[in-house]
């Protein structure tokens, strides 16, 4: 297992659409700094979910591991969920924060603010795709339309998959 490089990564975007939309200005290092989707303030003690702006999309050969950035943890924010996302996964990430600032002061990110690092690993083994609740969350109908094709491409179960991911959908993909 390693951390794509650069490089790579600008591959796996290309090819798989792993971060939508995608701004290459916000490549950092090996990995890439996801944005928030909707400027938020916390007060303290105040805990929130943070949309990410991007979709995310890991291939089953990948996972992604979470970084925050260190000018919100010298803030005082302090990030709660897991810093992991599994192979097959695809949709936006809920970020979750609390406001623990020693000054007892609001804490505002703003939409489109650099808010999370985001670095692509290289995984071995059968694939286990995602299948949790999570699958497509926060993404619009046409939005997972634009992935269906990829998926497809990437999972040779895909029908079986399908049937797990989109069991409580109305709609048809």
């Amino acid at each position: 297992m390693c951390i794509l490089g650069r490089d790579e990564l600008l591959k796996l975007i290309e090819k798989y659409k792993c971060i939508y939309p995608f701004d290459l200005n916000l490549l950092d290092g090996d990995g890439y700094v996801l944005t928030v989707k909707e400027e938020t303030t916390l007060q303290y003690l105040e805990h929130k979910n943070l949309i990410s702006n991007e979709i995310v999309f890991t291939p089953p050969n990948i996972v992604a591991h979470l970084t925050a950035k260190s000018k919100y943890g010298r803030m005082g924010l302090s990030f709660l969920n897991a810093a992991k996302v599994h192979s097959g996964f695809v949709g936006r990430l809920a970020l979750e924060v609390v406001n623990l600032n020693n000054d007892r002061t609001p804490i505002t990110i703003k939409r489109g603010d650099p808010f999370m690092h985001i670095e692509f690993i290289t995984r071995i083994g059968e694939p286990s795709p995602y299948i949790g609740e999570y699958q497509f969350q926060y993404m619009t109908d046409e939005e997972i339309k634009m992935y269906i094709p990829i998926l497809r491409e990437v999972f040779k179960n895909y029908d079986a998959l399908a049937k797990i991911w989109f069991r409580n959908r109305r709609i048809e993909f």
